[in-house]
């Protein structure tokens, strides 16, 4: 409940008593930080195989800030054309070394799209030549909503839990947000309903099996 919905470590300790489970909100923090990373590198792993079988069509590549004890940091994200989130990536600047950094990690984990969409920001340019991808970067207005609607239902995390205090244990919640995001994320407008109740309880079912292996 606390890495999928935008709730509090308190507010899973106030859901979990009214089950009639008595636990501290710290163990709640203590079972996501252990058991969080696995699930989403599960998750990841087999939505990688899935996706490299297939060829990469077009990623959406934005940056957003991010208060860390009132220093502010920046949240690289790559979004597939679905809306999917491939990567998360923290760093203290947004210079091309940082945008060639992101650039090769998601790249080495999810091979190469046919268009890069990104925003204005030379550091995505000036880090496509170097990696030969220039030709391939597309920015106009509008064109990047995709990259800017994903960055939605982490703000809303990020406000559930007053900011974050240090890179690690943001660049730690970010991955795992994005993997459990994926797994339960369906475009509801895309699909008819009765196609939307059985992917959600598709979604559920690997879920609950994940939590009991």
């Amino acid at each position: 409940m606390y890495i999928r919905f935008p709730l509090s470590l308190r507010n899973v300790e106030d859901l979990l008593h009214e089950r009639g489970i008595d636990v501290s909100h710290e163990s709640v923090r203590f079972w996501w930080q252990r058991f969080g990373l696995l699930f989403a590198a599960e998750i990841r792993k087999k939505r990688v195989e899935r996706m490299r079988s297939w060829p990469q069509w077009r990623w959406h590549l934005d940056e957003m800030f991010v208060k860390i004890n009132g220093e502010r940091h920046y949240l690289w994200r790559a979004v597939d054309h679905e809306g999917e989130v491939l990567e998360s990536f923290v760093t203290k600047t947004r210079d091309k070394k940082a945008a060639l950094k992101f650039l090769k990690k998601t790249m080495r984990r999810h091979g190469r799209p046919h268009v890069l969409v990104t925003d204005q920001l030379r550091s995505y340019g000036a880090a496509m030549k170097d990696i030969g991808n220039a030709d391939k970067q597309e920015t106009g207005r509008w064109m990047n909503n995709r990259a800017e609607n994903s960055h939605l239902p982490f703000r809303r995390r990020e406000r559930a839990m007053l900011r974050f205090r240090r890179m690690r244990s943001l660049q730690m919640f970010a991955s795992v947000h994005a993997s459990v995001f994926n797994h339960f994320n369906s475009e509801r407008s895309l699909t008819s309903r009765a196609n939307f109740k059985m992917n959600r309880a598709a979604a559920l079912a690997e879920w609950r099996g994940l939590c009991a292996a």
